[in-house]
């Protein structure tokens, strides 16, 4: 009988742990949807000097950043959840222009910062720093 209840309650602990990782990752995945959808607003977009120099590069234009914004599907491997609200969003697909782009973004207080944008496609020779 001794050996039956130590069994039951390694059984119950563990139970109980997959229920505590379970809530962990249901609220980790539902934070992720939700920030995802702050980082389609475009109305006020704060473009940093470095993106405004990939842009320019890159023949990238400020409609077809907004474009992979707001239709571009979300690459959670090139993404970055923060801990502290500095999460990055890789947003990714083909513009109007048939550009294959790749769009990085951070919240922000006063907007959602452009931080750089990628031709997935094509090496272009660029001079930023």
């Amino acid at each position: 009988m001794k050996n039956n209840s130590k069994i039951y309650i390694l059984l119950a602990v563990f139970v109980i742990f997959l229920i505590i990782k379970g809530i962990g990752w249901y609220q980790l995945s539902n934070n992720t949807t939700t920030n995802e959808y702050a980082y389609r607003n475009t109305a006020n977009l704060v473009l940093t000097k470095h993106v405004r120099c990939r842009m320019g590069c890159r023949d990238i234009t400020v409609e077809e950043i907004k474009e992979i914004i707001e239709k571009g599907k979300v690459n959670y491997s090139k993404s970055g959840l923060g801990s502290r609200g500095d999460s990055t969003f890789a947003l990714e697909g083909y513009s109007n222009q048939m550009q294959h782009i790749r769009v990085i973004v951070a919240p922000a207080n006063d907007g959602l910062v452009v931080i750089t944008c990628i031709d997935l496609d094509k090496e272009w020779p660029c001079n930023c720093n």
